[in-house]
């Protein structure tokens, strides 16, 4: 054949297609066509042993919450390692930061797939993404790109996935969230507008470092405090189904410097949440006190530390004015020596804040109070309800002091000699000191570790020997005074048992007491 013979039956073939397209477009219109596909998909979703299920960005005018949640479950790192860890794998990763994240997180390129596997099922997803068709004007022009993501799964499995893994990836994205986005601490100002337009509160980023693993605390306090934080958390239902608040409170209590906000900020950084610093003494009524608990988030740390410093609410009777509050402390004083403007903040109105009504106002909240004196607390602050688990934050012992030393000096209990160890076991809690104070040595000492322990065996035994020594004084004054009192009363039972004091006291007097009188005069 000569190549322009095959030319021109090439042309005869391109033309002939040419010609049956025109007449199928002719005799089957788009309508038809698409109808036709549409029918062909069904059938093969009727003979398919798989469903899909399609999630889309956009669900008409709004922003489909469930795609934000599966996008951000699919990049977490259970699911990228699965993913990565499995065999024949060609999944194409995508790598982002989000503004105010700490974070880098995965991400499904387009048209890309993923597997997950929830309680023993294997699940499919797919991330579609086609070009949006030109728009004509629009007040709200729609994205470009149209994205959504295709979940198939098996038939059988219809009924778990719907009622199970969909909730799952739900809550799994808010605990993700919650992790990657930067926890922020709130403080509360005087004279700020409470009106329904405006934020009382300040804020600044919450970049304190405490965790629960560098907290300096007995490791069975440390894990009774964590399960019970665990328990609040996923605690909802249980609430919801008891008729209680979703609310939980911690009264923290012991001397200066044994880890109070320490802990505070651990708690945070283990569940997530905000802080919000309460400083009762620019709070200028009860009215403004409800407004500024409306005015917090959910999944959020209401803090008032120093409660028995803060206003006078420790002690019923004192300072009380006939409407039943309580005025600024006087001895709270600014600068100039000149008392502050008064709060009338009552008693009820701090109850009703943690446990009335309006405690109700949001959810899955922590109230934490602290203090150096709980004595001084009035006890309706410290009820079930309203404090619900009292921690005693004490001086420190030897687990704490074990923690201290990895956590400044880098030292495992083995890299460190038993003779040494076994004194300051012996010394530590006879000492009484604080775990500021520990830290205090051993930040002062931290490039020389063996400067440090030895100092911190020196401090210790100091103080052993100083207490010892008070107390043995002590122990001699209360000896002392006792031995006075008991000679106070052994010389009035001597007086009491004397004939003449017996006479005296009953008015009488004997002829040679009165003819002595007589003579002396």
């Amino acid at each position: 054949m000569k190549m322009s013979d095959y030319w021109t039956t090439m042309a005869s073939l391109v033309g002939m297609l040419a010609f049956c397209q025109t007449i199928l477009q002719l005799v089957f219109p788009p309508e038809l066509r698409l109808a036709f596909l549409h029918f062909l998909t069904r059938l093969r979703h009727v003979f398919s042993s798989h469903i899909y299920f399609d999630i889309t960005e956009i669900d008409g005018v709004n922003t489909n919450e469930l795609y934000n949640a599966v996008q951000l479950y699919l990049s977490s790192s259970v699911t990228v390692n699965s993913a990565v860890s499995s065999s024949n794998n060609n999944t194409r990763l995508s790598l982002t930061r989000v503004p105010n994240s700490s974070s880098v997180t995965f991400g499904l390129s387009n048209n890309d797939r993923i597997t997950d596997v929830f309680n023993g099922v294997t699940v499919l997803w797919e991330h579609v993404v086609v070009q949006r068709q030109v728009q004509s004007f629009s007040w709200r022009p729609m994205p470009e790109e149209k994205r959504g993501f295709t979940l198939q799964i098996n038939k059988r499995d219809k009924a778990l996935v719907l009622d199970s893994y969909l909730d799952y990836i739900v809550g799994k994205s808010e605990e993700i969230r919650r992790r990657n986005e930067e926890r922020l601490l709130y403080t509360n100002s005087r004279g700020v507008s409470l009106d329904a337009r405006s934020h009382p509160w300040d804020s600044v980023r919450f970049k304190h470092p405490s965790t629960f693993d560098t907290l300096a605390m007995e490791p069975e306090k440390k894990k009774r405090i964590m399960e019970d934080l665990r328990e609040f958390a996923n605690g909802q239902g249980f609430y919801q189904k008891t008729g209680r608040a979703w609310k939980r409170g911690y009264l923290l209590y012991g001397p200066p410097g044994t880890g109070k906000s320490s802990l505070i900020a651990a708690m945070a950084n283990y569940l997530g949440y905000d802080i919000y610093d309460l400083e009762l003494t620019e709070v200028q009524n009860n009215s403004e006190l409800r407004k500024l608990l409306m005015k917090t988030s959910s999944k959020s740390i209401i803090v008032i530390e120093d409660i028995d410093c803060s206003i006078s609410l420790t002690k019923r009777g004192k300072n009380k004015k006939k409407n039943g509050s309580y005025e600024y402390d006087p001895g709270l004083t600014n600068g100039s020596g000149l008392e502050e403007p008064g709060s009338s903040v009552t008693l009820s109105g701090l109850l009703n804040f943690t446990d009335g009504l309006w405690s109700c106002c949001g959810s899955e909240k922590i109230f934490v109070f602290t203090t150096n004196h709980i004595e001084k607390l009035d006890s309706a602050l410290l009820r079930s309800g309203r404090m619900d688990m009292h921690v005693h934050m004490g001086f420190c012992k030897f687990p704490a002091l074990k923690i201290l030393l990895k956590n400044y000096l880098r030292l495992e209990e083995e890299d460190m000699d038993g003779v040494v160890l076994k004194e300051m076991e012996e010394c530590v809690e006879e000492a009484e000191i604080t775990p500021a104070d520990v830290s205090e040595v051993l930040i002062r000492n931290r490039s020389d570790a063996e400067k440090a322990v030895r100092e911190l065996v020196s401090v210790l035994k100091e103080r052993v020997v100083k207490r010892r020594k008070s107390v043995r004084l002590k122990k001699k004054k209360e000896e002392g005074e006792e031995g006075e009192e008991e000679a106070e009363e052994e010389q009035e039972k001597r007086a009491l048992d004397s004939p003449n004091r017996n006479r005296e006291v009953f008015g009488f007097q004997d002829e040679e007491d009165e003819e002595e009188d007589d003579k002396e005069k």
